[in-house]
C-alpha cells in the first residue's frame, strides 16, 4: 500500500494552484475547440494538442536529471510489477477530455463545457475520494463535502435551465469527460508516488493519450479523409504545452488536496474563467451572462463549503 506523505501543505495554497489549473483547463479548452473548428476534423486538432504536449515532455524528461530518475523508476517499478497496468492509463481519460474540447466547445462555448465537466468531476471526486483509489488513501465524505458536491451539481444545472440549443451528445460528453478527470488525477497521483516525480507521470499520460487519439484519428481519416488546411496562427497550437502544465501541477497536488477538493478549487478557476472567455468571445450555444454569473456564484460556495474545515462549537456548561 502507498504511504501517504506527511508533508503538510496550507489549504489556501492547495485551492490556489487547483485554481490555476482551472484556468489553464478552460483556456486550452477554447483554444483546441477553435483549433478543431478551423480544422474541421476535432480528432486531428487533439493528436496535434496532445503530441505537441508529448514532445515537451519527452525533452524536460531526457533534459532533466529526475525526468531520468523518474523513468527508471518507472521500468524498474513494471519489471518488478509494483506499478500495476491500472496505474498508466490516466492518458485515456486525458484523450478523452482533449477530443472533447476539439470537437464541442467550438460549438457549446467554454462556460457550458465547464459546468458539465463540474458536474462529472463531483460525482466521480466523491466516489473515488471514498473508495481510496487517490493517493491520500481513504478521505471520508463529511456532511460538509455532500454539500459542496451538490452546489456543484446545482451550479452545473443552473446553466442548463433556460434550454441549449446543441446536439444531446455534446452536453453528455462533458459530463463523462469530468469523471474521466477526477480518475486521472487518482490515477496520476498514486503514480507519481511510486515514481518520485510528477514529471514522468504526466509523461505516461501523455504517451497513452497519444496513442489513443492517433489511433482515434487514423480511423476518423479512414473515413472522412484528412484535413485539408491548418490555420497559421501560433496560438492555436499551444493547447498541448498548457495541458502539460496542468496535468503535471494536478499530480503534484492531489496527494495533499485529494480527488474532490482539487476537482473543486478546479471548478473556482474554470469556471471564472470560463464566464470571461464567453463574454468577451461567445458562441452560439454559450449560456446567458445571468445563469453564467449564477454558477459561478454556486460553484465557488461549493469550494468554500467543502474545504473550510468547519468544526462544531463547544456546548457551554449549565
Amino acid at each position: 500500500m502507498d504511504r501517504v506523505t506527511e508533508r503538510r501543505l496550507p489549504v489556501w495554497i492547495g485551492l490556489g494552484g487547483a485554481a490555476l489549473i482551472g484556468v489553464l483547463t478552460a483556456v486550452q479548452a477554447r483554444i483546441n475547440g477553435q483549433l478543431g473548428v478551423r480544422i474541421g476534423d476535432g480528432f486531428a486538432a487533439a493528436v496535434i494538442s496532445f503530441g505537441s504536449g508529448l514532445l515537451v515532455l519527452v525533452v524536460l524528461s531526457v533534459a532533466l536529471p529526475q525526468g531520468r530518475r523518474g523513468f527508471g523508476a518507472l521500468v524498474t517499478g513494471l519489471r518488478a510489477r509494483s506499478i500495476p497496468i491500472w496505474m498508466l492509463c490516466g492518458g485515456v481519460a486525458g484523450a478523452l477530455s482533449v477530443a472533447t474540447q476539439s470537437l464541442a466547445v467550438g460549438i457549446i462555448g467554454v462556460a457550458l463545457f465547464t459546468v458539465g465537466v463540474v458536474a462529472g468531476q463531483t460525482v466521480s471526486g466523491l466516489l473515488l475520494d471514498r473508495a481510496g483509489v487517490g493517493p491520500a488513501g481513504i478521505v471520508a465524505v463529511t456532511p460538509a463535502r455532500l454539500v459542496g458536491g451538490a452546489l456543484a451539481v446545482l451550479a452545473a444545472g443552473v446553466s442548463l435551465a433556460g434550454g441549449v440549443h446543441a446536439p444531446p451528445l455534446l452536453l453528455v460528453l462533458p459530463f463523462l469527460v469530468g469523471a474521466g478527470i477526477a480518475w486521472q488525477s487518482a490515477v496520476n497521483g498514486r503514480l507519481r508516488q511510486r515514481v518520485g516525480t510528477p514529471l514522468t507521470a504526466t509523461l505516461v499520460n501523455f504517451i497513452g493519450g497519444t496513442a489513443v487519439l492517433g489511433a482515434a484519428e487514423l480511423i476518423h481519416t479512414a473515413v472522412a479523409g484528412p484535413p485539408t488546411s491548418f490555420p497559421t496562427e501560433p496560438w492555436l497550437y499551444v493547447g498541448g504545452v498548457i495541458g502539460v502544465t496542468y496535468i503535471f501541477l494536478a499530480a503534484a497536488l492531489v496527494p495533499y488536496t485529494g480527488v474532490l477538493l482539487l476537482g473543486l478549487g478546479t471548478v473556482v478557476g474554470q469556471v471564472v474563467t470560463s464566464v470571461l472567455i464567453d463574454a468577451i468571445w461567445p458562441t452560439e450555444a454559450a449560456p446567458t451572462l445571468g445563469a453564467s454569473l449564477l454558477m459561478s456564484t454556486l460553484a465557488i460556495l461549493s469550494v468554500v463549503v467543502a474545504a473550510v474545515p468547519w468544526r462544531r462549537m463547544p456546548r457551554r456548561g449549565r
